[in-house]
This record gives C-alpha cells, structure tokens and sequence, in this order.
C-alpha cells in the first residue's frame, strides 16, 4: 500500500510514500492500530534513499545500541541511533538491529511542524515505516508534542479501578502484571505505556510492543512505584520525591531545557492528581489483595 493511518495512545498518525517510494507494510504488532480517521496529528511522507541533513546540524543525543547476554551488556552497534538539530528543525538517523539487511533512516521533523518526513536507504521494495527503532522514537516525540508521558510501566484496571506499577528492569513490572491477570484484571501493558491527561482524568494507554497487541487503555488511579520485598508494604510520597521517582522511569531525551521542562511539568501535574506510593510485594496475589485493603 502507498499510504495508512494509525492510531496509538489515541495519536493519528498517517504514514504516506512519495509517488516514486516504497511500498508500505506495517508489521504485525501495529495491524490492530490501523484506522480510517481522515483527520491525523501527524503527517509522515515516507522516501526511499538517505536524505539530507544540513552541515551546520548539531548532534545533541546519541543512543548505542546495547543488548544484554546472561546480565552483561554487550555493544552491537556504536550508531544505533541520534538526534540532531538545527534551528527548529530535528533529525534522526537510525539504524535498523533487527533487521536481516542494512538499512538506514533519516526522520527530519520539528516540536511545530505537523508533517514530517522519513527516508529509509535500503534494498527491498516494502518496508515498515514504524520498524525498530523508529516506533518507540516516534511515538517519544509525539509525547513530547503533546505534553504527555511515556514510561516503563505495566497497568491493569479492576473493578473500575486503574493501577500503574513502574520501574526498571528487573522489578516486577511483568509479574505484577501476571499476577493481577490470574487475579481477574485486565491488563492494559506490562512495559511501555503513555498517559496522557484527557477531560475523564488522566488516562494510561498501551503501545504495541507484542504480535498480539491491541488497543487498551483506562483510567488511572493510583500510581505505584515497585520493588521485590519480602512482605507487601506501601508507602504513600508525594510533592518532590514523587516527582523525581516518576520521571527516573519516564522514557526521556534530556538534550534541551524545553524538553525537561515540558517532562517535568507534565509530571508534576501527574503527581498533584493521581496517589503516588511505593509499593515493596511479594510476588504472588497477596500483593493485589494488599492494594485492594490498603492501597
């Protein structure tokens, strides 16, 4: 197809190849997100070749790309992908890890402009305009846009009620999320969500991170900040520690003040309206009974 329209956390964007560019085909894990809106927040022409960045761009954020094998990190890629600017104007180059060929990418975009454009240099006919790593900077910048978060998180909703547990790696945020699902939640992700503020409150939706993803968001409630403990434990935080806890596990690009700033204050408003606490669990559904009498 020459062009499609997605929606993810509720932003349309509409992918669009030049007449003379390639053939688009999204993956399977954004199938579910394809939409007929005609009206869309973002624009992307799509173009074959490298494009062109100016000389006078400056490279303001560089991400190596870094997997771990048995808890060691290894390097597999020094240009993984960065941000440069000048002006206005942003630009992403990325290279493509998971792909079987070379490929490379040139994003050129601004935090005004509503139409972007994306050249993919590569040597098939068909391609995915959101492969990785272009999905997860896509959607950042667009959060970045809106003023909203996105966060290493998992979210469920029970009975109403919407529960996010953040943290890093190795915290629980997928066994939180399994427990909740034995327990009879609906889970809304288990490790990348946004949230967003809406006229119902603030709303936490998924991001297509698995083939059999599809749409989900709810109502957040409460907002937890997790560990492993050896007994469940909650306790409430509020005013600065909240905040600064919050955004150590908000996805960010801290080259600009105007970025930081607009994190900061998106997550302080966050945190005067939604109960933030730390929460130590054991990992099993006395946790969820815990948060349901205590929470």
């Amino acid at each position: 197809m020459k062009s499609y329209t997605i929606n993810i956390a509720d932003y349309v964007i509409k992918f669009e190849s030049s007449h003379d560019g390639p053939e688009l085909n999204p993956s399977k894990r954004f199938m579910a997100n394809i939409c007929n809106n005609e009206k869309y927040d973002i624009l992307i022409k799509v173009n074959y070749g490298e494009g062109q960045m100016p000389d006078k761009a400056e490279k303001v954020f560089h991400a190596p790309f870094v997997e771990e094998i048995n808890g060691i990190p290894v390097r597999h890629k020094a240009n993984f992908w960065s941000v440069w600017k000048q002006d206005k104007d942003l630009y992403i180059k990325a290279e493509f890890p998971l792909c079987p060929d070379e490929r490379k990418a040139l994003l050129k975009f601004s935090l005004e402009s509503r139409e972007w454009n994306l050249w993919i240099d590569c040597r098939v006919n068909d391609i995915d305009p959101l492969e990785y790593p272009l999905d997860g900077l896509i959607l950042y910048y667009l959060t970045v846009i809106s003023r909203d978060i996105l966060i290493h998180a998992s979210g469920v909703t029970f009975n109403g009620k919407g529960f996010l547990f953040s943290g890093v790696s190795g915290r629980g945020k997928t066994t939180i999320a399994g427990i909740w699902d034995k327990y009879g939640a609906k889970v809304i992700h288990d490790d990348r969500l946004v949230i967003r503020k809406r006229p119902e409150g603030f709303i936490m939706y998924n991001t297509p991170v698995y083939a059999n993803d599809v749409p989900s968001k709810a109502v957040l409630d409460k907002l937890f900040l997790i560990d492993h403990g050896t007994t469940n434990d909650i306790v409430k935080i509020r005013d600065a520690v909240a905040v600064s806890l919050v955004m150590a596990n908000c996805i960010q690009h801290n080259w600009g003040a105007e970025i930081i700033n607009r994190l900061l204050e998106s997550v302080t408003f966050l945190c005067e309206a939604v109960p933030v606490m730390k929460l130590s669990f054991v990992p099993d559904k006395s946790v969820a009974d815990y948060i349901l009498k205590h929470g």
